[in-house]
């Protein structure tokens, strides 16, 4: 379980699943006697090895700390596939951001970067070095030499919408997390399943007004049998978890910038977003709204749902908050998505499951065919069961079914994810690759549960809120003058309102400040890339 646990909080991210990886299309192939197409530079475009003659190339990326790239098996065994050699530069994450905004300046640039990820390799770097020439335009390269990559763009084009810069370019290449539960934008709402069996609760509201109705008996009729009046139906950290599942149901998929049939609009000051602010407002002057709720920390919210005090609660998996074991927490079901009178189709906002910056060419790189063809194989089903589990005989074998049977870590390794850390680069960071389940490996009653609530309650309703667009210069240094007012008014004022500290009487004044904060412009900025990246 620890597995999959570490995968969600590594890499929180949208859903379509993706049928991808042919034997033709991952670049199989045990020589390159069998290939028929050879590329420039003698690149061989299919089997492997990719080139004929050996060559060596370098790669910067964040290092672990935990094991050096050099001595990682699967990054050996690739290279003895591949014929491609690597020097590796693998600065601490700590000072990554520093090494590699070192090297842009001086111009000492590795032939690859990898997995820099946009904390580190902004979306706003990836346009203006890739204006200055410094990392090259990678369409061609895909559309010749990275036939999984291309084939996964072709079937969910927002893919290449979300890595195409302003003047049309690819830069860098992304993170695709097609996994069941990519399409969460963050972690859910779980309902306590004890407590709706002791109320004798069939079916799980689906409506705001059948959700209230719920509260309140969580509230008066005693779900968790302790004879005392200690229940606190809905709890939650500053709103910061729960929020996005129920502005939801007034029709809202961002609190912030959001767009609706091309429409870029701010949630925040909408007419959906009030009438959220009095539903809760009304929960929380009834008591089914936790009172702590914005002045508590997460240790707090869990002390409460390990002594069975909480009916509904946020976390990513509910045996985070109750203390459970996964066999018990099978029977915590997963929040409903709700309609409202002002929002009767249901909505859910979905994560666009695609990180950018993951990897990008240089200039000074002299085979970016070759490198290329290297990252193409991560894209693929094969490469990605590869990179992420490593080969055969370490972590896992194949059993006589054909199915993979985990193999116990060696003598001084408390789990095979501590050991699985040595052997792939794909942990701990963000790596150029698909992620997805690994074929052929077993799967547990709770992560069966997890699959089956995501496929019900989340997946059919699942929008993006709003894609993952390119800025210019002038617009992010706009942009970010506003956000930062506008984050923070809006925050402060979302409690005073919740609350009754400030009465929601007072709603126009509220919008008239956040319109003062030059909003008009926010959004036009916003609208403006939308409309670029739509047209890609």
């Amino acid at each position: 379980m620890k597995k999959l646990m570490l995968f969600f909080v590594l890499v929180f991210i949208g859903l379509t699943i993706v049928a991808c990886g042919s034997d033709d299309e991952s670049g199989n192939g045990n020589d390159a006697s069998s290939n028929e197409e050879t590329g420039s530079e003698g690149v061989n475009k299919e089997g492997f090895p990719i080139v004929d003659e050996e060559i060596t190339l370098s790669l910067m990326a964040p290092g672990t700390g935990i094991e050096e790239w050099d001595n990682m098996v699967t990054l050996q065994q690739y290279s003895e596939m591949t014929n491609i050699n690597f020097d590796y530069i693998t600065p601490p994450m700590s000072d990554f951001q520093t090494r590699l905004n070192l090297a842009f300046a001086s111009q000492d640039l590795s032939d690859i970067i990898f997995a820099a990820g946009t904390g580190n390799l902004t979306p706003g770097m990836e346009v203006d070095y890739g204006r200055q020439g410094v990392l090259i335009p990678l369409n061609d390269l895909i559309d010749e030499y990275a036939p999984n990559l291309r084939a996964l763009m072709d079937e969910n084009p927002e893919i290449e919408r979300s890595i195409t810069t302003p003047d049309g370019n690819i830069y860098s290449l992304p993170f695709i997390n097609n996994h069941p539960t990519a399409v969460w934008p963050r972690g859910p709402l779980w309902y306590k399943g004890d407590w709706l069996q002791n109320l004798g609760v069939e079916e799980l509201p689906k409506t705001v007004d059948e959700f209230y109705d719920l509260l309140v008996r969580f509230r008066d009729e005693d779900p968790n049998n302790t004879g005392q009046d200690d229940t606190i139906p809905l709890t939650d950290v500053q709103m910061n978890s729960s929020r996005a599942w129920l502005m939801a149901a007034f029709g809202m998929k961002e609190w912030g910038i959001e767009e609706h049939d091309g429409e870029v609009r701010y949630a925040p000051s909408s007419e959906n977003y009030k009438a959220y602010l009095e539903f809760m407002n009304r929960l929380y002057e009834e008591e089914l709204l936790d009172p702590e709720t914005f002045s508590q920390a997460d240790e707090q919210k869990k002390a409460k749902g390990q002594e069975n005090r909480i009916g509904l609660f946020p976390d990513w998996f509910s045996f985070f908050t109750t203390g459970q074991s996964e066999e018990e927490a099978i029977e915590n079901p997963m929040f409903q998505p709700l309609t409202s009178d002002v929002s009767p189709e249901l909505i859910v906002p979905g994560n666009p499951g695609i990180s950018r910056g993951t990897f990008s060419i240089t200039s000074l790189n002299e085979h970016p065919e070759a490198t290329m063809r290297w990252i193409d194989y991560w894209y693929s089903t094969e490469g990605r069961d590869f990179f992420d589990k490593g080969p055969e005989g370490y972590i896992w074998e194949l059993g006589e079914d054909g199915m993979r049977v985990p193999l116990d870590p060696p003598e001084g390794y408390d789990s095979s994810e501590d050991y699985r850390a040595t052997l792939t680069p794909a942990y701990g960071i963000t790596a150029p690759m698909l992620g997805d389940l690994v074929e052929n490996e077993p799967r547990s009653d709770f992560e069966l549960f997890i699959f089956s609530e995501t496929e019900a309650k989340i997946t059919p309703y699942a929008e993006t809120p709003f894609p993952l667009v390119y800025l210019t210069d002038d617009e992010q240094s706009t942009v970010n003058t506003i956000q930062q007012d506008l984050n923070s008014y809006v925050e402060q004022m979302e409690a005073r309102f919740i609350t009754g500290v400030e009465p929601l009487s007072n709603w126009d004044d509220y919008v008239q400040t956040i319109e003062s904060m030059n909003l008009e412009e926010y959004v036009q900025i916003h609208q403006e890339a939308y409309d670029r990246w739509a047209q890609n």
